[in-house]
């Protein structure tokens, strides 16, 4: 989100939009291998769940923590985002690293209170519905980060938004461990 940011506020919509379907790709598949293993974990270690829980809501307030570094990381490589951004967020989405553990602890403090709803019939339910959240809330982010507004506000209050960013990750977190029991 920070980077689409970063590049929607300094580019324009359409480089923020190219990169949000390159990096698609990569959710997706992200995605996919998440709901698997948490199916997996359900079906053979359920009692493993929980502890996934924990160390999923502890890793998302890692990020939390490390947000404004990551922010800051931004401005430094700012032209490799904007030269192709369709290609960057699609390269960007299938290897980083913090993909597959971010994804897992979402889905995690999404189910932590309904294990049972995360079956064999609903976990191809999940992806697709996931999918729809993630293009249309992709769409209504590159249009905002277009306007003027917008890049007139980031601009004056990046470091802010980053502490915003930050606190949605520890929200997160702190769902899943009030969902936990």
């Amino acid at each position: 989100m920070l980077t689409v940011l970063h590049i929607g506020t300094g580019k324009g919509r359409r480089p923020a939009a190219h990169f949000f379907l390159g990096h698609l790709a990569g959710d997706l598949m992200w995605a996919l291998l998440a709901l698997i293993a948490l199916r997996w974990v359900q079906l053979l270690f359920p009692a493993v769940f929980p502890a996934l829980t924990v160390a999923g809501a502890l890793y998302l307030v890692y990020l939390g923590i490390r947000a404004p570094a990551a922010a800051s990381a931004l401005d430094s490589g700012s032209s490799v985002h904007a030269r192709c951004p369709l290609a960057h967020g699609a390269v960007f989405g299938l290897i980083n690293p913090k993909s597959h553990p971010v994804t897992l602890a979402i889905f995690t403090s999404v189910i932590a209170g309904n294990t049972g709803m995360l079956t064999a019939a609903t976990v191809p339910v999940f992806l697709p519905a996931g999918a729809l959240g993630r293009i249309t809330a992709d769409a209504l982010l590159a249009w905002i980060v277009g306007l003027q507004a917008v890049r007139t506000l980031y601009s004056r209050a990046a470091p802010w938004i980053t502490r915003g960013v930050a606190f949605l990750f520890f929200g997160f977190a702190a769902s899943s461990l009030l969902h936990l029991g």
